[in-house]
């Protein structure tokens, strides 16, 4: 049914990007009157008042890479349903800044305003200072990137569509021992941000459980850009390969001056590497990286291949996971508040609550009892340019 909503849906028209304002208090329903409230569930679900929805995404600082792929692809599938009539949405995206002082006033705001439910924030360790805010004043959150441990367990309001790390990186250590022979490797990480520690945390229990030997672990501040002392101390270590926790900004000139001084063994990376921008930024040091990943550009999930097409004809550039797990999110919610034909935020929380098998861009997705996320992963290595499945 929802493949069929959403492969209906037409591009044509504009978005409003708007917040509803309402005097609602936090901890209370986004209405008083309950014109959130519409009759018939699913396809035959109908609202007459717009949905507000409420967005806080890095657009600019360290993680500003992700945040506009977020925002664009937030607009794009806002539109997208928009089209599809019955229920209607209307969203107002904010910056984090990637800074939790100022994403903590944007959740603020957000609350007092009548949200719905809120979208974000874009890195794990701003959510994990916005959403006990969004938890205490009963209103729902979905992370669509925040792949750190514990995020979910702040409370029963919290969720994310973003697959953990603890999910993820598994899969790819055991790629690269399988496919690669690794038996030793250096280990390094930003060990200033909560996303960056947690995906370094997951390759330290993987590496073990694979019975891998780690030469070294180096630190690094997610803000740094020069890594030519770290790389040269772990060239001397004779490692099969460096796998690296790190956002995209301290990836591709890691990525860069790792080739530049002569290693040309295996890199694999944590998240925060899968985004086109590595392979723009990096350009040809960028070929032969591997990326644990929740989504690919090459599937031919229908769906996906629509998103891509129009996403790609909209803004003129390529969607990253980030991206795709941001439409995926918003196709989510409307699951949830068709399935109970309502944008109260009780009711949202209730549809989230009872997400299974639901089509998305990401493939079929449910939210298990923990509030996670489950679908399919996989393992990619940049090739010709372009990230590809790691056969």
């Amino acid at each position: 049914m929802r493949r069929k909503l959403l492969s209906a849906a037409a591009c044509g028209s504009t978005l409003l990007l708007a917040l509803t304002a309402c005097s609602a208090p936090a901890g209370t329903d986004s209405t008083a009157d309950g014109s959130l409230t519409g009759t018939g569930t699913g396809a035959e679900c109908v609202i007459d008042s717009a949905v507000p929805i409420a967005a806080a995404f890095s657009l600019t600082g360290a993680a500003a890479q992700y945040g506009e792929g977020q925002k664009n692809a937030l607009e794009l599938a806002v539109k997208d349903l928009n089209a599809v009539g019955g229920v209607t949405y209307e969203l107002s995206v904010e910056d984090d800044a990637t800074d939790p002082k100022q994403a903590i006033q944007v959740f603020d705001s957000f609350i007092s305003s009548g949200a719905s439910i809120i979208i974000g924030p874009t890195l794990s360790n701003t959510a994990k200072q916005t959403d006990p805010i969004a938890q205490d004043a009963g209103v729902p959150v979905l992370g669509v990137s925040n792949t750190a441990a514990g995020i979910t367990d702040i409370g029963d309001y919290i969720f994310r569509d973003s697959l953990t790390e603890d999910a993820v990186i598994p899969q790819t250590v055991k790629a690269a021992v399988d496919k690669l022979g690794v038996k030793k490797v250096v280990v390094m990480y930003a060990n200033d941000d909560a996303f960056t520690e947690s995906g370094y945390q997951a390759f330290a229990a993987a590496l073990e459980d694979q019975n891998v030997d780690v030469a070294d672990t180096l630190t690094f501040s997610k803000s740094d850009t020069d890594f030519r002392a770290l790389l040269n101390k772990a060239k001397q270590s004779n490692a099969d390969a460096i796998i690296v926790s790190g956002l995209i900004d301290a990836a591709v000139p890691l990525v860069t001056q790792a080739r530049e001084i002569g290693i040309d063994t295996p890199i694999i990376g944590g998240n925060g590497f899968n985004s086109p921008a590595l392979i723009t930024g990096a350009g040809e040091a960028a070929e032969g990286v591997i990326v644990g990943a929740a989504w690919n550009s090459a599937s031919d999930n229908e769906q996906n291949v629509k998103f891509i097409e129009d996403f790609t004809a909209m803004y003129s550039s390529a969607p990253d996971q980030f991206a795709a797990q941001a439409y995926a999110g918003m196709q989510i919610i409307d699951q949830a508040v068709r399935a109970t034909c309502s944008g109260e935020r009780e009711d949202i929380k209730m549809g989230l609550g009872d997400i299974t098998d639901v089509p998305t861009v990401l493939g079929s997705v449910s939210l298990n009892e923990n509030r996670d996320v489950e679908h399919d992963a996989l393992v990619q290595i940049v090739q010709d340019g372009e990230f590809v499945i790691l056969n």
